[in-house]
Parts: C-alpha cells; structure tokens; sequence
C-alpha cells in the first residue's frame, strides 16, 4: 500500500476546547474515505488541518511523507484539491475563468494549456453548456460541480470534500454526487465529510465514525452500517439512516 496522508495523534483546540484528541489514521492511494457523525465533532477541522487552514496544537500530519508544516504548506495545497460546502466561487469571473485562475496564477501554467483541460473538465462535471455562466447564474448544484471541475484542474493527488451537498436542494444533490462517483470510479484518493449514508456505502472504501474529537469506529462502510460495533455509532446511523 502506498500511503498519501498520515495523521499521528493530532490534537486541535480552539481555546480551551478540543476539538481533535490525538487522531490517528493512515490513508493509502486510491481509497475513498468517508467521514460522518454528529455536527461539531471534528469532521471538517479534520480536512481544515490537512490543508494548513486550521493549525494543530500537537501531533503530526505527513503528506506524501512530506510533513504538513507552515514552511512547506504552500507545496502541500498544490497538491491536494478543496471543495467546501458554499462553492466559494469569485462572483466577478466566468465558470471558465473560475477553473483556470489558480492553475494559471498559482501553478504559473500557460492559459493554452489550462483552458485545453478546463474544458475537458466541464465535459467530466457535465457543464459544458454553462462554461460562460456566471456564479449569479447557475443552480447551487452548478456551482458547486463548477467548484470541483476547479479542484481538478490543479491535478491534485488528494481530494477533500467537506459536506459538498449540505448547502444543496435535494434536486441537485443527485448531480453532485453523480459526478463524485465518477470521480472514485477513477481510482482517486478521497476524504469525504457527509451525512450521505448511502453514498458512502456505495462508493466509500473506508468509513469512519467520530464522536466528541475522536475516531469511535473505522472500517467497511456496509458492515458498519449493518452492525456498528460501538452504541454511539448505532445510535448515530439509526437516526439519520433508519
């Protein structure tokens, strides 16, 4: 196995709270991993660690055995792609432009080159008709597809999802998650925060369970789900699965 992300006992507070107590996990190449439990345990601080925006009090995230550190966090982000649960999309660009900015900005790529794969992009993200479209203008399921099309235009090892259909319309939540599959389909390496239990015993090579800053359970999403072995996760998947 060929491990992309490693988390050694990371401790993240904010003030006298602890938000993560010493996490642990390892996440090789290829696996779909799926992040659910209650609001406020540390899900999404978790994928905000990763990617430098949150700082960790204690412990050690390795990236491609690179250690996430500030002086290294700039190499790290390159790396690995974003999507947030409010598209956070610049309202002023076009859906095109939106894609291209950090490749060309960041990555100091030519536009030829990144406009080529854009649009090969909105074809995967099923927007091609809506590549002139600005933000103002498109569905939030759009945008949000607009805003993965963007993640993979840097050609990032990692994705990370942070409840990507939470802000969404149920309509809308099918388009999403449709494109995600095809995204898994293709062997990518995936963190996922959602409440989409079915999603991620579809597609979810791993599931994890947190409660209260901690990982409770770890393993087969359709096993967990069938025969959670802790009383706080069968008490969460009951109430949110049936």
């Amino acid at each position: 196995m060929n491990p992309v992300l490693q988390l050694d006992s990371i401790v993240k507070r904010f003030g006298s709270r602890t938000i993560l107590d010493t996490v642990s996990m390892t996440v090789n190449a290829g696996e779909i991993v799926c992040f659910v439990g209650p609001s406020g345990t540390g899900k999404s601080t978790l994928l905000r660690c990763v990617n430098g925006l949150e700082q960790i009090q204690g412990g050690q995230i390795s990236f491609e055995g690179t250690a996430v550190l500030p002086r290294s966090i700039g190499a790290v982000r390159k790396r690995v792609g974003m999507i947030f649960q409010h598209f956070n999309l610049y309202p002023h660009l076009t859906a095109l432009q939106n894609v291209m900015l950090a490749p060309m900005v960041v990555h100091k790529e030519a536009k030829k080159t990144v406009e080529e794969r854009a649009r090969a992009l909105f074809e995967k993200v099923r927007l091609s008709h809506r590549i002139n479209a600005y933000p103002s203008q498109l569905s939030g399921g759009e945008q949000q597809r607009v805003a993965i099309a963007r993640a993979l235009c840097a050609q990032p090892h990692l994705l990370m999802f942070d409840e990507p259909t939470s802000a969404l319309d149920p309509e809308t939540v099918g388009d999403v998650l449709g494109v995600m599959r095809d995204l898994a389909k293709e062997g990518r390496t995936m963190l996922v925060v959602t409440h989409e239990i079915r999603f991620a015993a579809d597609v979810g090579t791993r599931m994890v369970f947190m409660d209260q800053g901690k990982i409770v359970e770890d393993g087969d999403p359709r096993a967990m789900i069938a025969a959670p072995k802790t009383e706080r996760a069968r008490q969460f998947l009951s109430s949110i699965h049936g």
